[in-house]
């Protein structure tokens, strides 16, 4: 283990700590220097090489937060959070992406994988700090449904239903300039919102809790308003069987996650054109 990261880890079990943890995860020295040095004054940083070293700690310490590099040799970013969404003991833990990949595709892979946001390098230090205040303090809201407060009535209106809030911010990023997002997180209320939002196209998840998406078709169809509305199933499960199944019930399309997108935006624009 590091040395400073053994300081650091000695501190906590000696004084205990009620500072929050930070794991800063980048292969470059210059990067974990320098970050470290304008963050060890809010926050306990312990800094790691490789996402092995990573993993290796996490046996010891389980962080608040963690940076994350994308590019590092043997085991990238990528890899990583889907080790880390995997397991049922740091599924939680919110992953920020800290990276010169800043794409729109690396981007939307990241936040699908379960990422929580995505800061391009070279970053200041009051952006880092200010994107790592906004998920270890957040803001609470009574309401789950977000409605897209863009005034535009020209752009086509498009409803996301998922109950990964990483998921819905990915689809916002990758669709919000070109047509009005709304997303909601509780599927199950998507009855009582739908004569409301009056969505043209209609963005759902398979699987969610209390609901599935091929119950919610089945609710959606049950308004003669939005029995034709197109439906484009997004979902991390591709087998033949479950995509008949949408098909008969009435979606128009589907993408497996993560979404590429170009694509999905292609997708929907093919949808619109058939619905009109």
């Amino acid at each position: 283990m590091d040395n400073n990261n053994y300081d650091e880890l000695k501190d906590i079990e000696v004084r205990g700590s009620s500072r929050k943890k930070i794991f800063l995860v980048d292969d470059t020295e210059f990067h974990l220097v320098r970050s470290k040095q304008f963050l060890k004054d809010y926050y306990t940083v312990f800094t790691l090489d490789s996402a092995v070293a990573m993993l290796e700690l996490l046996e010891k310490v389980k962080p608040d937060l963690i940076l994350l590099d994308i590019d590092m040799p043997k085991m990238d970013g990528y890899e990583t959070i889907k080790m880390l969404k995997a397991d049922s003991e740091l599924a939680h833990i919110p992953v920020i992406f800290l990276s010169s990949k800043d794409d729109e595709d690396s981007i939307i892979k990241g936040l699908s994988l379960g990422a929580v946001d995505h800061v391009p390098k070279p970053y200041t230090p009051k952006d880092l700090l200010d994107r790592i205040g906004f998920h270890l303090h957040p803001i609470s809201y009574p309401d789950e449904l977000k409605v897209d407060p863009d005034k535009n009535l020209s752009k086509p209106t498009i409803l996301a239903v998922d109950d990964s809030p990483s998921m819905l911010r990915s689809i916002h990023f990758a669709l919000h300039a070109k047509y009005k997002v709304h997303t909601l997180q509780k599927p199950e209320n998507l009855k009582k919102n739908l004569t409301h939002l009056k969505p043209d196209l209609i963005l759902l998840d398979y699987n969610m809790p209390q609901i599935n998406g091929i119950e919610l078709i089945k609710i959606i169809k049950d308004f003669p308003e939005f029995c034709t509305t197109p439906i484009i199933f997004l979902t991390s499960e591709g087998s033949p069987d479950l995509l008949t199944e949408a098909v008969n019930t009435g979606v128009n399309d589907y993408m497996v996650k993560p979404f590429n997108p170009r694509k999905l935006r292609d997708k929907i624009a093919k949808c619109l054109a058939n619905k009109y």
